[in-house]
């Protein structure tokens, strides 16, 4: 009979993800002073104030309002009326140095034997619905938002739009897990207050539907095209009952009929609070663990992205079409307690999945110090992570400028290399493809 499956994204602007930019970017201000610098920073975002705590091991030095207010000029907080803007909101800072009972199972004499910041399991998943190997509901509501915030930022057409916004996707899949439509689509933008109620509605469904989906639309490929239906239903909550059964395409922009009060005044925002969208929209598994403002020697950030390298790059080389891959630490031990594979039973080799995940472990060294060597993940890469998520993006080398208490620091980095297809000739060989 098939099924639907839904995934949502927010934009930088979402509260949340404020939040997220400013930890990780108090972590690269760290990493490019000092690359063996310990981060664990959490921020907290509300009306007209800024927090940060958490643990620092370092011999950089950052000033937390500075990050702070430079971020938020970026993402678009730059007017008193949205009541936290960059240059007028409080900025506390409650950074402390790190315990030494965890810095004592991490830092050893041989870098190979550095233990695992935490216990904890962490999990990759990669499937067949994209190019990228990402479920196909995730990666286009993030390719909805990066798009409305785009248009944002152009400031030629809907320039009543505001940083704040949130998009979900709802997808009919066959039974053989292929998308076969585009079933719904939420889009929840901040806007700028308008004198007619009704007319701001009308305007602001119509400019999603004729302006943001054919802009998103046209950059996907052609396959993904045909999963959205010419003819769109534009929807609210009054007519939604009778047309929830058709099979155009049905579109929901605001539905609540009103999103002037947003961002930091309208919901207070945490780091970490966003940990699905920062993955896989709630496909194949989470172990809990959040990412941003954690240095790479925290296996919640550095194997959750060693994972979905492995998941890529088999799903890549044909071992399976769908793949989970869990890896699980004791805290100050440098070699995983366990690797987990599940193929979901797709996979194209006769061998268990246990099998599977016996020889993974022989492929890719999952020690911490080796996952942080193999993908650079002590450079200060991680601010583009914070938004849009941290996977299917494409690896690119950038180079990254920022100033510290008045000096310029620069480096060269590669970003979001643990999406790279590099081990599938590796994977190739091992499993006789």
């Amino acid at each position: 009979m098939g099924y639907f499956f839904t995934s949502e994204s927010v934009s930088e602007g979402h509260p949340d993800k404020v939040a997220d930019q400013i930890s990780d970017a108090v972590l690269d201000a760290l990493l490019i002073q000092d690359k063996e610098s310990k981060v664990a920073c959490e921020t907290m975002v509300t009306t007209g104030l800024v927090v940060l705590a958490g643990e620092l091991s370092t011999n950089g030095y950052v000033s937390p309002q500075d990050i702070a207010r430079r971020v938020i000029t970026e993402i678009g907080y730059t007017k008193s009326e949205y009541q936290f803007d960059a240059q007028s909101c409080g900025v506390l800072s409650a950074l402390h140095e790190q315990s030494h009972d965890i810095n004592q199972g991490v830092v050893r004499t041989k870098k190979e034997l550095q233990g695992a910041g935490d216990q904890g399991m962490m999990f990759g998943y990669a499937c067949k619905d994209t190019e990228e190997y990402m479920p196909l509901p995730i990666y286009l509501a993030h390719r909805l938002l990066e798009e409305l915030s785009a248009i944002r930022k152009e400031g030629k057409v809907m320039t009543y739009l505001r940083p704040d916004a949130k998009s979900q996707v709802t997808i009919e899949y066959s039974d053989d897990n292929t998308p076969v439509r585009i079933d719904t689509v939420v889009i929840s933008t901040q806007h700028d207050e308008f004198a007619d109620e009704a007319t701001m509605l009308k305007r602001i469904s119509v400019d999603v539907r004729d302006i943001l989906l054919p802009r998103v639309v046209g950059k996907l490929s052609a396959e993904q095209q045909k999963l959205f239906s010419s003819d769109i239903l534009l929807l609210d909550n009054a007519t939604a009952r009778d047309a929830m059964q058709s099979k155009k395409l049905k579109l929901f922009v605001n539905p609540t009929g009103k999103f002037v009060i947003g961002g930091p005044h309208g919901d207070s925002g945490l780091t970490g609070r966003k940990i699905i969208v920062d993955t896989y929209g709630g496909k194949g598994a989470h172990g809990g663990g959040a990412f941003s403002g954690k240095d790479p020697s925290k296996v919640d950030r550095s194997a959750a992205y060693a994972t979905r390298h492995i998941a890529k790059n088999l799903v890549a080389a044909g071992v399976a079409d769908e793949v989970l891959v869990e890896v699980a630490y004791a805290i100050g031990v440098a070699e995983p307690v366990g690797l987990y594979v599940n193929t979901y039973g797709t996979s194209h080799v006769k061998m268990s999945d246990g099998a599977i995940a016996a020889k993974v472990s022989k492929i890719f060294d999952m020690r911490p110090y080796s996952i942080i060597k193999r993908f650079g993940l002590k450079s200060p890469i991680y601010q583009p992570t914070a938004s849009y998520g941290h996977f299917g993006r494409k690896p690119e080398v950038r180079e990254v400028t920022i100033e510290v208490n008045g000096a310029k620091y620069t480096e060269t980095v590669e970003l979001f290399t643990w999406e790279k297809l590099d081990y599938v000739e590796k994977v190739k060989k091992a499993f006789k493809i």
